[in-house]
């Protein structure tokens, strides 16, 4: 497992992207549905942005997965 902070980070938004456009969503509609702004979910997803566990949890909520989902490391 590589625990290198920003691999962590860039693999989280890689996996929230993953989900948004499984959605169909852009991350203006991602953001509007999680009460987040459009420029902080294209920071989190890519891997500027290092998330709090408030605002993962309002983004799998929105999502409608798990927050295990979205923290996976493996491919």
């Amino acid at each position: 497992m590589n625990t290198n902070k920003n691999f962590i980070l860039v693999k989280i938004g890689s996996n929230i992207a993953q989900s948004r456009r499984s959605r169909g969503w852009s991350q203006e509609d991602l953001a509007f549905e999680c009460g987040l702004h459009r420029t902080y979910i294209g920071g989190i997803e890519r891997g500027e942005r290092n998330i709090t566990i408030l605002n993962l949890f309002k983004i799998a909520s929105a999502l409608e997965v798990d927050m295990s989902e979205i923290l996976r490391q493996e491919d």
